[in-house]
């Protein structure tokens, strides 16, 4: 021990950063078994807040539009597209921002889609159509889609292998918080007065302002850094960091000079996992975001908006099931809570297009079932798609996934009024159970088990 860390241990203070000789002593130690410390929990922090936004400017949607349809009376058309405006911002941004991010780095995208999405959420209060509100989810949407790429790779190649899945799954936990966050001060004040669903929608702005604001010298991935030949760079972040025994461990020195892009994903080595995080991602959502948009129209389909308490019981829920789900990410295998996860969901929607709308309490069962389990297993597409890439896709690999899963969701969004219109509640929820099982036939065949392999090795580089 040094002079300097002798005499903090007689303070009783923790020791210093460890001095060369030290650290050469205890021998190097690799990124990916770093041991957890304020810094992880600073990006950790901003990437949580940034998801919590998120979830909050999509949950805010549904009652806004309620209020917003007795102020500018909206036909199923305008319902849909608004619902799903977001969502197809996001397929658009994750991709761009997936590709800029893969060449640009990772910290220039990390401010710009906040910048993005803060200024288009404050200028939801001014919107005077349909069409302007639309624009402007689509916008914020644009800026989301940047952000959830850029977020879970920057993640991912900060945390170490440990705590690695807990961390990303958490993003779900967070987003599902500002999602309900946001249902409940719906519930409670969109129909406060005629102007109400503008204050609702451009309060999401406030957040992301905090976020924006947070960023600002967030680092650059010392990953992404090693991979474009910047290696003192990279190790000079690192050493900042973590200390100088930490080593970036020869990360991804195989594909240091690979050619990245999206053409890249679908090469020999990587086209199985590309198509699998694509496919699961779409399964998963669809009934997610088709459900919870428009949950007060569907618990009028099947008379349980009638003060039973069943829109809080379900968003009670919803956060429940996303922090059990980080238990089971830690507890359990990927396959198998993938995999089980999509089993229970896909018989829980069967269940509720089964059941005659007597069955009040049976329905409220299957649909608490549904949604527990919707959102635990939900942690898994924070998790799974920046396992699956080397870092020079990462990013376009989990924008593509992104992209795929809300082009397919904002779908999903957009035909579930029209849906329930035409086909009535019972057939929509038993197509939603068939895309689940799609899902779950997908994962049995494809998913791989990444839980306790490095970053390189879980990506196979």
């Amino acid at each position: 021990m040094s002079t300097q860390d002798s005499q903090a241990a007689t303070l009783g203070l923790a020791p210093t950063l460890p001095s060369a000789a030290a650290a050469a002593v205890r021998g190097p130690v690799p990124l990916d078994d770093v041991p957890l410390n304020a810094f992880h929990v600073k990006i950790a922090g901003l990437t949580f807040g940034a998801h919590f936004t998120e979830g909050f400017a999509l949950g805010t949607i549904g009652y806004a539009l309620a209020s917003l349809n007795r102020q500018m009376p909206l036909d199923a058309f305008w319902m849909g597209m608004i619902g799903s405006s977001a969502l197809m911002g996001i397929f658009v941004g994750s991709l761009v921002f997936g590709w800029l991010s893969d060449r640009l780095g990772r910290q220039k995208i990390f401010l710009m889609s906040f910048l993005i999405i803060t200024a288009a959420a404050f200028a939801q209060f001014y919107v005077s159509s349909p069409f302007e509100l639309c624009l402007l989810r689509v916008l914020i949407g644009f800026g989301m889609g940047g952000d959830f790429a850029v977020g879970h790779a920057i993640l991912a190649e900060f945390s170490p292998r440990k705590h690695r899945g807990t961390l990303l799954g958490s993003f779900s936990v967070v987003w599902t918080i500002g999602y309900v966050v946001a249902n409940v001060l719906g519930m409670q004040y969109a129909d406060a007065s005629p102007d109400a669903w503008r204050w609702l929608l451009a309060s999401a702005g406030i957040p992301a302002l905090i976020v924006l604001i947070l960023r600002m010298g967030t680092p650059e991935s010392p990953r992404w850094l090693h991979g474009k030949g910047r290696v003192a760079e990279a190790e000079a972040i690192v050493l900042k960091h973590f200390g100088p025994n930490v080593t970036l461990d020869g990360a991804d020195d195989d594909h240091a000079q690979t050619r990245g892009g999206f053409m890249r994903l679908f090469k020999k080595d990587l086209i199985r996992r590309t198509i699998f995080n694509c496919a699961f991602f779409v399964c998963l959502v669809i009934p997610y975001f088709a459900i919870y948009t428009f949950l007060p129209t569907i618990l009028k389909a099947i008379h349980l908006n009638d003060g039973s308490g069943a829109d809080f019981l379900l968003n009670g829920f919803l956060v429940l099931g996303a922090l059990i789900g980080i238990w089971l990410t830690i507890k359990l295998s990927r396959r198998a809570f993938l995999i089980g996860s999509f089993a229970v969901t896909c018989m829980s929607l069967i269940a509720l297009s089964l059941l005659p709308e007597s069955a009040t309490l049976a329905m409220i069962v299957a649909f608490a079932i549904f949604t527990l389990t919707m959102s635990a297993f939900s942690n898994l597409v924070g998790v799974f798609p920046p396992e699956c890439f080397p870092t020079e896709v990462r990013a376009c690999g989990v924008g593509l996934a992104i992209a795929c899963s809300r082009l397919g969701s904002a779908v999903g969004t957009f035909l579930l009024p029209l849906g329930i219109l035409h086909l009535g509640f019972h057939a929509t929820m038993m197509v939603l159970a068939v895309v689940l099982l799609i899902g779950m036939v997908v994962s049995i065949a494809w998913a791989p088990e990444t839980k306790h392999l490095t970053l390189n090795e879980a990506s196979g580089a």
